[in-house]
């Protein structure tokens, strides 16, 4: 794993691919991936890990029990569900970790120093968020490979709901990022925020067998549009309309991210 990051130029100067005003935002991007791929075995290697046991456990004991879609086993069922919960809780941690630990340690200074601009700043640690995102659901997919068949049926709308997801959560990161002033808001943040939404968002099942108050309030839930609208790419089925998951995961993206670029520009809780 850390050979795919450190395959990435290190000397950005003299990269004939990178033009001179992109330099910047590259240098931040490549420093932040850098950042979570010192810690490999945290960041790549223990979502794995999680992935395993939800499938072991939940495969073994409700396998044989339950079928959502037709000719799609329930084990094959959730994996890009936990896929999909793997990319967005990445994204998040990825941003607000990197952030809250720049400021708990006094680091963010040098990043305020430099000549990068807020939307610089938002881009890079966005564009990071992203990847790390993406590298651990690519990793859940080839893992779930090697024991299950997993049609793809339509990839566009899979690359499609990973980025909006992976960057509305990346930007959300930031948000939190910037809000909190210890580690102890970001972890609250995330068990009582990110990881219930996650968890109610479909990954096990679907919204259709919950009773009418309980399926009305995972429709007010945008990871669920996410969620539901990534599946859709690998089986061509889903709960609601693809069209409507993708208006509400590019309406989550984009004002997400005005409010990360916004309290980035105003430099909230940076510049006191």
């Amino acid at each position: 794993m850390p050979e795919i990051l450190h395959n990435i130029p290190a000397n950005l100067e003299n990269s004939n691919r990178i033009q001179g005003g992109l330099a910047p935002t590259w240098t931040l991007f490549y420093k932040e991936t850098l950042r979570f791929g010192k810690v490999w075995l945290q960041t790549i290697a223990a979502p794995l890990i999680t992935t395993i046991l939800y499938l072991v456990v939940f495969g073994h004991a409700l396998g044989s029990h339950i079928t959502v879609y037709p000719g799609v086993s329930y084990t094959a069922f959730i994996v890009p569900g936990l896929m999909m919960m793997s990319v967005l809780q990445n994204a998040f941690a990825n941003s607000s970790s990197s952030l809250i630990q720049s400021k708990v340690t006094g680091n963010i200074v040098f990043v305020l120093l430099s000549p990068l601009t807020p939307t610089e700043i938002f881009t890079a640690m966005v564009a990071a968020s992203v990847f790390r995102g993406i590298l651990v659901g690519l990793a859940i997919f080839a893992l779930a490979l090697l024991y299950l068949h997993i049609p793809v049926l339509h990839p566009f709308w899979i690359l499609m709901f990973a980025i909006l997801g992976a960057s509305g959560m990346g930007s959300l990161g930031l948000i939190a990022g910037l809000w909190a002033e210890k580690f102890d808001q970001i972890a609250g943040f995330q068990n009582f925020v990110i990881m219930p939404l996650t968890f109610l968002a479909g990954v096990f099942y679907s919204v259709q067998s919950l009773p009418g108050i309980w399926r009305q309030i995972s429709l007010i839930n945008p990871f669920f549009y996410i969620i539901d609208g990534f599946r859709y790419g690998f089986f061509a089925d889903s709960d609601v309309s693809v069209w409507a998951s993708l208006g509400v995961s590019l309406a989550f993206a984009l004002i997400t991210g005005f409010f990360a670029w916004r309290l980035l520009d105003r430099g909230y809780k940076l510049r006191q």
